[in-house]
């Protein structure tokens, strides 16, 4: 085949490949119209719901910052006057009340934000300082079933406290055992190992405190939750509370 040859039929090929594309372009131009504004609406909303998402982040840190200065007001003290401009609370319980309005507000109107998260978090922690059992566990229970497993943990382990405190000692045990099973970063398995062990020991059942102990120092012999745990172990450990 002649160069000549070679030429046509190269430009050819090309024509028949830019006329079958014009002809679906022509036959489709419709569809591609409409899949055109699709995505660039789609884009758009991206855009626009990322903006939106951000904003209401900042927002959010900024009203989750506020209950954080009031959960850490200082309690006010006999005989020491208030400071000027500044703000007391008379005991831990209108402290926690104050701050839990604050919080839920945040976790209410930023739920989906990192900080709303958290938000709800404290003000589980504050329901349950007020002595508001049931608004507590059923706030804690809500993070504790989220996707964020650092903070789930915390509720879990915020949960556990609580059974312990009003006497639901077997709900505190199965959380604890749970947290074993399922350790996070913020309640690693240890940790909710020495709560169980404490557990037993309040409950007036050292033995199955002992089998605990044992058990965290044979798998954590050189961390810190495993030495500890020997140290209960030793004669007059266990009994130190």
């Amino acid at each position: 085949m002649d160069q000549q040859t070679r030429h046509k039929l190269k430009n050819d090929q090309f024509v028949t490949v830019t006329k079958s594309g014009m002809e679906w372009a022509s036959e489709n131009r419709r569809s591609v119209m409409v899949t055109s504004s699709v995505l660039l609406a789609v884009i758009v909303l991206l855009v626009g719901g990322g903006a939106l998402y951000n904003h209401r982040s900042e927002q959010a840190t900024i009203a989750f910052g506020k209950a954080m200065q009031a959960y850490q007001t200082p309690l006010a003290q006999p005989g020491q006057p208030t400071p000027a401009g500044g703000t007391t609370f008379g005991s831990a319980v209108e402290r926690a009340k104050a701050a839990n309005e604050q919080f839920m507000a945040v976790a209410n109107r930023y739920g989906a934000t990192k900080d709303g998260k958290v938000a709800r978090y404290f003000g589980g922690l504050t329901y349950l300082e007020e002595g508001q059992y049931s608004l507590a566990e059923s706030t804690l229970k809500t993070v504790a079933s989220g996707w964020d497993r650092d903070l789930a943990g915390l509720a879990k382990l915020a949960l556990a406290q609580m059974y312990r405190q009003t006497g639901r000692n077997q709900e505190a045990i199965d959380v604890y055992n749970e947290l074993t099973a399922k350790p996070t970063a913020t309640v690693p398995a240890g940790l909710a190992q020495l709560q169980l062990a404490e557990l037993y020991m309040s409950a007036g059942k050292p033995d199955e405190a002992r089998r605990v102990y044992a058990q965290l120092k044979d798998k954590d012999a050189k961390g810190a939750a495993g030495m500890l745990a020997a140290q209960k172990l030793e004669p007059s450990g266990p009994q130190q509370q």
